[in-house]
């Protein structure tokens, strides 16, 4: 009977070892960003990481334990060890493959695999795919394999395959079986405290990267998965309802509404330019490099440039939400996904529809990519032009045409649309895998740097647009509208510096644009903090319209208005105000930035307190759509 028990203690040892081979992959893997962590420091995040570990081993053990007991008490029932090596194997090769997976997905978005994952395969499977054009394929791939040789050979001298069916009294069996699973249910939540274990126990760094490199990267999905399948519940409970609501009150309450009027008419067309990945970084007004962008310094030179704006998230879906509706991020959800949602929300396309204006969207790629013509549709606009809308030949990029065609139909389009009207236009050249349909500016082939790729890609976009204003100023329309060039998202490239939760990383310009801008107004700068949810009321208050529906946009052109901007990612917020900016992780429940670390702990705090706030009170309006 004992040499039988040391056989599930040599099954769950192994799988202990094979974590921490994963997780030393992962280290090594990203060397680069450990440079300022000692030597003592990294090997803690094995010591942290082992009681999650220990979790996700119980897991996996649930099933051998299983097969066990019918094994033990159906004496007729005989299960030969190729099951176990099959299960072994299986394991093996999940681990693997997602340790591998694991390491675009967390140099792109900062944490490790989740649900998002798997959500954005289901809508888009070639668009998910077309995003990790710029990770090293061949090296991942051997890796992968790497891993799973390692673990097939170690499974061969730890875990004993040759495991017999132990002689015992029945008495005995049912006391040693329940004695298992209980010890293995109490290993799988953690230990026997009220609240199971959770990311919180592989916290123990100021250094983000040693946290997330304790976190076992299968428990982390797990659980993630998990907690996206269950009944919608707000994760954000940091205060009181009546209070957090308070707080966030306090943020857009306005006793003057005046506004700088800085347009020449009242009812000129729009047309915002969503642009695909335009970082600060690519911008040199807003410090980023010098030579990427050049057109775009021209039209900030006659424009009213506000360089002081950051992204609600750090993905497309939640950029057209936040830009459209004015409705922040959701962090761990995406609203434009649940349709039933996204129908409530308010949109400034139904406003311009409501005030008469003809209004279209135009996205060279597949428009019903995580729902996005289904949002449209709902919120009043006429015409959708998309991928479909080309001929086949335009469509070359597994993100469809090419941002010069799909500005040359939005050129075509506008001649004939009826005045005023508003268009939308999202570009999207300026994407992983990065693809042109010319030479790569800054990189030698299309099989170079990434960084230089995407420099290669923004400064494309950037002659599209000038091509794209030059033939517009010959059309009739022009010297009535007003165009907004805004981006979706910031990004880690090129200068891979930013991290999910570092504030540069959602830096992004916003600029308008054209004759309908007073004279006084072109080449001036506007500095006060906002977000993409600003656009709203901004925007509207320059047309005299309605903007009380957008209850989550401030006027940038108030001075009243209170400066502060908030952006979120997976699981875990920033809130900036000026001369401060602070980011909350919430699975490890701590601060994990603070641009200011010698400043004043009542300031600190009270941001700490409005990003907590915002964030409960978005979720909280969030699950009440």
């Amino acid at each position: 009977m004992l040499r039988n028990l040391f056989s599930f203690f040599r099954f769950f040892v192994f799988w202990l070892v094979f974590f921490a081979i994963t997780r030393a992959t992962f280290e090594i893997y990203f060397l680069h960003k450990l440079n300022g962590a000692k030597i003592g420091e990294i090997l803690q995040t094995f010591f942290w990481g082992l009681r999650l570990d220990i979790s996700a081993t119980a897991y996996i053990c649930i099933i051998p334990i299983l097969v066990f007991a019918i094994n033990w008490f159906i004496p007729s029932v005989q299960i030969k060890p190729i099951w176990l090596k099959s299960y072994v194997w299986f394991c093996l090769f999940c681990i693997s493959l997602n340790t591998v997976l694991n390491f675009n997905i967390f140099r792109e978005w900062g944490t490790k695999v989740s649900f998002r994952v798997f959500t954005s395969f289901y809508h888009a499977p070639s668009e998910a795919i077309a995003s990790s054009g710029s990770s090293p394929v061949g090296k991942c791939i051997f890796i992968g394999l790497a891993l799973l040789a390692t673990g097939g050979i170690l499974s061969h001298f730890i875990i004993n395959y040759q495991f017999k069916k132990p002689y015992a009294r029945p008495s005995l069996k049912v006391s040693l079986t329940t004695l298992l699973l209980f010890v293995n249910f109490v290993l799988m939540r953690g230990g026997l405290q009220a609240k199971p274990v959770s990311q919180n126990s592989a916290y123990f760094s100021e250094k983000q990267i040693l946290n997330q490199s304790a976190l076992n990267t299968e428990w982390n999905l797990f659980n993630n998965v998990f907690e996206n399948l269950r009944p919608l519940y707000n994760p954000y409970l940091y205060d009181r309802p009546d209070e957090a609501a308070k707080t966030v009150e306090e943020l857009y309450n306005v006793k003057n509404n005046s506004t700088e009027q800085i347009l020449t008419t009242s009812r000129p067309n729009v047309v915002i330019i969503q642009m695909e990945s335009y970082t600060a970084d690519l911008i040199e007004s807003l410090g980023g490099d010098k030579g990427v962008a050049p057109n775009f310094e021209k039209f900030i030179n006659n424009g009213l440039f506000f360089n002081n704006i950051y992204a609600a998230g750090d993905r497309t879906d939640k950029g057209i939400v936040a830009l459209m509706s004015g409705f922040p991020s959701q962090a761990i959800r995406t609203i434009i996904s649940d349709t039933v949602k996204h129908k409530k929300l308010p949109a400034i396309s139904t406003s311009f529809k409501d005030a008469g204006y003809e209004t279209a969207y135009f996205y060279g790629g597949k428009s019903n990519y995580m729902n996005f013509d289904k949002f449209m549709t709902s919120h009043n606009i006429d015409h959708i032009v998309d991928e479909a809308s080309f001929d086949n030949s335009h469509v070359k990029t597994q993100w469809g045409v090419y941002d010069d065609d799909l500005l040359t139909q939005n050129l075509q389009y506008s001649a004939r649309q009826k005045q005023p009207f508003f268009n939308y236009v999202q570009t999207s050249s300026n994407h992983e895998p990065f693809t042109l349909p010319v030479k790569h500016h800054f990189a030698d082939d299309a099989t170079g740097d990434p960084a230089n790729k995407f420099r290669s890609t923004a400064y494309f976009t950037d002659s599209c647009l000038n091509a794209y204003f030059e033939h517009a100023k010959k059309q009739s329309w022009y010297k009535n509208t007003l165009f907004i060039l805004v981006a979706d998202h910031g990004h880690r490239l090129p200068r891979n510096t930013a991290e999910a939760y570092d504030p540069a990383k959602y830096h992004i310009p916003l600029l308008f644009f054209g004759e309908v801008i007073k004279p006084e107004y072109r080449g001036k700068k506007i500095s006060k903090l906002g977000g993409q949810t600003d656009l709203a009321a901004t925007l509207l208050s320059q047309l005299d319209m309605p903007h009380n529906q957008f209850k989550w946009s401030k006027d940038l052109l108030n001075p009243a208005t209170k400066d502060f901007a908030f952006f979120d990612w997976d699981n875990g917020f920033g809130f900036m105000q000026p001369g401060q900016a602070v980011s909350y992780d919430n699975s490890g429940r701590t601060m994990i930035y603070n641009s200011k670390p010698n400043a004043d702990e009542k300031n600190t705090e009270a941001a700490l307190t409005y990003g907590k706030a915002y964030l409960q009170q978005v979720f909280t309006e969030y699950m009440g759509y």
